[in-house]
Order: C-alpha cells, then structure tokens, then sequence
C-alpha cells in the first residue's frame, strides 16, 4: 500500500522567526530535518510526504524546495506567497518552474476573520487556479462560516483544510463546528486532512475515544474519497510521538474497506497534489 504523510513541517529553529514556539513548547524548539522524518516514516511503512509551510515567507518555500530536490520521499512542497500581492501572477509564473511545488497556504487562523473577504486575498486565491496549484485552508472553527463565501468564489479551484479546522476537543466543541465543516463539505473540490487532532485534544490525556468522533463527522461529511492522513510532525510531538499518530490513525482505519484505506493513507493525495 502507498502510504503519505501529506502533512509534515522541516524547519531549523530560529527563536525570533518561530516565535508562535513559546518557550512551553520545548520539545519542538529544534531543528527538525529530512533525517529526522525518514526513520520513522519507514518504521511505519509511509513512503513518501508533503512538506507544508511554518513560516510565512518566500524564503520558506525555497528552503522547502531546495529539500525536497534532496530527499525524493518528499514528493511535493505546499509553499507561502503573498496571496494579496499586486504581482501575484508574476511570483506564480516564477514558481511554477518547480514540479514538486504544489501549493500554497496563509495562515489564516492568525488573522482576522474578515481578511478571508478582502478582494486582494480572493484575487490571489482565484489566481491560483490558473497555474494549478492547490491552496491548504488552516482555520479555526470561528473561521468556517467565512471560509464557506470563499470557497463558494472559488470555482473549481482545489482547497483541502488542515486539521479539521481544529475544533476544541479537549474541552468539547458546539454544533457550530459540525454544522460549518458540513455545508464546506458539500463543495466537491474541498478535501480535508486527517491531522492535527492530538495537539486539539489534552496533550497529557488524550485517548482515542476523545479523538475518534471528530473523525467520524469528517469520514460522514467528506467520505473516504476526500480524506487524506497527516501527522502534522513535529507539532505532533506536543501531544504524541510520530508512532502514536499512525497507530491512532491504523486503529481507526481498521473499520473501513481495504480500498478506502488506500484512498485516505495515499491514493487521495497522490490525486489531490498530483504527486
């Protein structure tokens, strides 16, 4: 079976740059590298990942570039570009000389919830389109009614969200996320990944059965055709180790078909990112 990890971060640890890695954070305020990843993909049977954007710069996608041109397990870079920017055609012509860029994401959870509407942002994301890159929504629950208009502006334009969205679990979450992530769903073009949930739940107390009804709204909204697995490494490591996140994810899995575990363990990101 084809396994990806379609979510996963590299950096080397700048205290200025990643300042959102407070000082609580200990056990990422590291560099975490290729070498770093390869082993434990391989002890879990993942062939191959996607880089994903931690810092908000070009910078940051050249250096996921220049990565991935070294290690062939990493099968695509989901870059940052200024979205807003009047030369953002110019800037999408420049990138699309590199085949393993696949596409984009802003973080949007850290912005107001209005930046979602500004012309200039819709501009970029309809801009996208056009070179064929996909675009990773990373939100907050707050932020999905918003996303709705966005992704209905969108046209066939390719979105797959982080996390879920990162509902509450740890201390519950209102109806309003299910009720939001339902009518996103609906849109045939959006995906979702299967990630980020440890470090939504008690990182300390966290249990499968905290997690797994999460998952059960994503798996009845989404269906297996448009679910992907990612360990969200090495944020993960708030939580869980790379281990506990495949087995979490093995576990549940277990209840579905053969092919759909291919679809959510692979095949689904192999389609969506033309890897």
């Amino acid at each position: 079976m084809e396994k990806v990890d379609a979510h996963q971060h590299f950096w080397n640890f700048d205290p200025l740059r990643d300042n959102w890695i407070t000082e609580d954070m200990e056990v990422i305020r590291h560099d975490f590298l290729p070498h770093d990843l390869k082993p434990l993909m391989d002890a879990n049977g993942l062939n191959s990942c996607i880089a994903v954007q931690a810092d908000q710069s070009e910078n940051e996608t050249d250096f996921l570039l220049s990565l991935a041109s070294e290690n062939e397990f990493i099968k695509g870079v989901v870059g940052w570009i200024d979205l807003c920017a009047d030369t953002i055609h110019e800037r999408l012509e420049h990138y699309s000389q590199f085949p393993k860029l696949k596409g984009f994401r802003h973080i949007l959870q850290a912005e107001p919830i209005e930046f979602i509407l500004k012309p200039e942002f819709q501009r970029g994301i309809t801009a996208l389109q056009v070179y064929g890159f996909t675009y990773d929504i990373l939100i907050y629950p707050q932020h999905l009614s918003v996303t709705l208009d966005l992704i209905q502006g969108g046209n066939e334009q390719k979105f797959i969200l982080d996390h879920l969205a990162k509902p509450n679990i740890k201390n519950g979450t209102s109806a309003t996320w299910a009720t939001d992530l339902k009518k996103l769903a609906f849109h045939k073009n959006v995906f979702c990944k299967l990630s980020g949930m440890v470090t939504e739940a008690d990182h300390r107390t966290w249990t499968k059965e905290d997690i797994y009804p999460y998952m059960d709204k994503v798996l009845e909204f989404f269906g297996p055709e448009r679910l992907l697995f990612g360990s969200d490494w090495p944020v993960c490591r708030l939580a869980a180790s790379y281990n506990q996140v495949c087995d979490l994810m093995n576990d549940y899995l277990k209840r579905l078909t053969i092919h759909e575990q291919e679809l959510i363990w692979g095949k689904n990101a192999t389609l969506f990112y033309k890897l």
